[in-house]
């Protein structure tokens, strides 16, 4: 019996973590996903769980902090469970997880506070690693899997009141890279992706959004934002087993918006 290709997505319920579950599905790979939902905003998730089985996956959603420890257990321990029943490996994980302190570090107003840094470090950087020891030391990603992270710009700039998420970004990027080198062994890969500035809930609750946007629609090539279907498409075709050499690095994709000046 062939073994069922799924894909663990966090940050499932919106932005590039909705759109590349939905892209992923419709090229046959089943989806678990990991999402933080509230009561206003818990239907469009279960809408999205409901679009990925009419495109024929089989589609598993928990709700819950994908930052916290005893969640990632209870998901990984449901993982287990599923593959004990079925044969299934997890092919890919994108890490999505948009969830930060977004205040100046300086200043006489309210600057981040160590809490807030450490909680958007562990969040949008150091997760990325726990997910990956969980998956790999229980036998669930073997040889041919992909990793993915979403990063940004503020990897490796500064940007008004964004740097709490400017360095969890650096943290994001440099854990890929060690995670390549760590994981070559064992034939799986590690990449970040670098979208172009992409208008998702996450963009909109940045001070000052809308002159990233202008900015970056003025700058781009095609004259227009990044969106999460661009990126997930990009994503869908880098799962391919042809990728296995591509690995540790950080891949753009934004029109060529991070090409000019």
């Amino acid at each position: 019996m062939s073994e069922q290709p799924w894909a663990v997505i966090l940050g499932a319920s919106s932005g590039f973590g909705e759109a590349t579950a939905l892209e992923l599905a419709a090229k046959g790979m089943n989806i678990f996903g990991v999402h933080l939902d509230r009561r206003e905003t818990l239907p469009h998730a279960k809408e999205i769980e409901e679009r990925i089985r009419t495109l024929g996956a089989q589609v598993l959603f928990f709700n819950g902090n994908a930052a916290d420890e005893e969640k990632r257990r209870e998901v990984i321990a449901q993982i287990r469970s599923r593959f004990v029943t079925e044969t299934g490996t997890v092919r890919v994980l994108l890490h999505s997880l948009a969830f930060g302190s977004l205040k100046p570090l300086i200043g006489a107003g309210d600057v981040a506070s160590k809490k807030q840094m450490e909680m958007t470090a562990d969040v949008m950087g150091h997760s990325l690693v726990y997910w990956v020891q969980e998956l790999v030391t229980h036998g669930l990603m073997r040889a041919g899997g992909r990793i993915y992270a979403m990063t940004s710009e503020g990897g490796g700039k500064a940007i008004p009141e964004y740097g709490p998420v400017c360095a969890a970004k650096a943290i994001l990027e440099a854990h890929i890279r060690q995670l390549a080198l760590e994981l070559a062994p064992l034939n799986i890969t590690a990449n970040a992706v670098m979208a172009g500035v992409t208008d998702t809930p996450a963009l909109r609750k940045i001070p000052g959004h809308e002159k990233l946007m202008a900015y970056a629609k003025a700058r781009n090539p095609h004259h227009r934002l990044t969106t999460p279907a661009d990126v997930a498409k990009c994503i869908a075709l880098l799962c391919h087993e042809d990728t296995y050499w591509m690995t540790g690095n950080t891949v753009r994709v934004d029109g060529g918006e991070g090409s000019v000046g």
